[in-house]
């Protein structure tokens, strides 16, 4: 089980790392309110490929290692949550924004881990050993619940925006270049700073059980 660990977390850091990458890649995109998965209309498309496979080996190796740690119903529901994120990922890497797909992908990929995380932290921190890391725990698992509710609020400040600028927001119709006068564009970091909160813990679960 240690070199499953150490897969998911150098699969995390590889994934944190393609994400950075492509903010120099493609500065086209401005991080501030360009998605993610919008790398997928530039050049480096093969970069965000690479980001979400990353990401879906940390989620399904560090499922695999906690999946002999959990002993309760509820924390093993938890797990198959952090698996179907992991598939989600997988998907959102085989299924870019182009693809009828990539929303099921997200369905997958984003609901489930706040609600995974969440159920595995609180019973961790109970058994020996994990009690240990209590904080950093407790810390990284609410961080990806509130990290998911500040990009569902800064997508609806932006959409909210768009609509009252007269801004098209049917799917077949491209984002602007640039963002519109008076519009609250802050969903681009958002979205970042979610895929931080989410690898993190992940790589925080694997890091802790290598130690262990």
């Amino acid at each position: 089980m240690e070199i499953l660990s150490i897969i998911a977390i150098v699969s995390g850091a590889l994934s944190l790392l393609c994400l950075l990458a492509l903010h120099f890649a493609s500065p086209e995109f401005k991080p501030s309110w360009r998605m993610v998965s919008e790398y997928a209309f530039g050049k480096h498309k093969w970069v965000l490929t690479l980001m979400f496979l990353f990401w879906s080996a940390c989620s399904l190796f560090t499922a695999f290692l906690l999946w002999n740690v959990v002993t309760t119903k509820w924390a093993m529901f938890g797990v198959l949550l952090v698996f179907v994120s992991g598939i989600g990922a997988l998907m959102g890497g085989l299924f870019d924004a182009k693809h009828n797909l990539h929303g099921l992908s997200f369905m997958f990929g984003v609901p489930t881990l706040p609600i995974g995380a969440l159920l595995i932290s609180y019973h961790l921190i109970q058994n020996k050993g994990w009690s240990f890391f209590q904080s950093e725990i407790l810390l990284s698992a609410h961080a990806i619940w509130i990290s998911v509710v500040f990009m569902a609020v800064s997508m609806a400040l932006l959409f909210s925006g768009f609509k009252k600028a007269g801004v098209p927001l049917d799917k077949n119709t491209e984002p602007p270049k640039t963002l519109p006068k008076g519009i609250i564009g802050i969903n681009g970091y958002a979205n970042r700073l979610l895929i931080v909160c989410f690898v993190g813990w992940l790589m925080l679960m694997a890091k802790i059980y290598l130690t262990l």
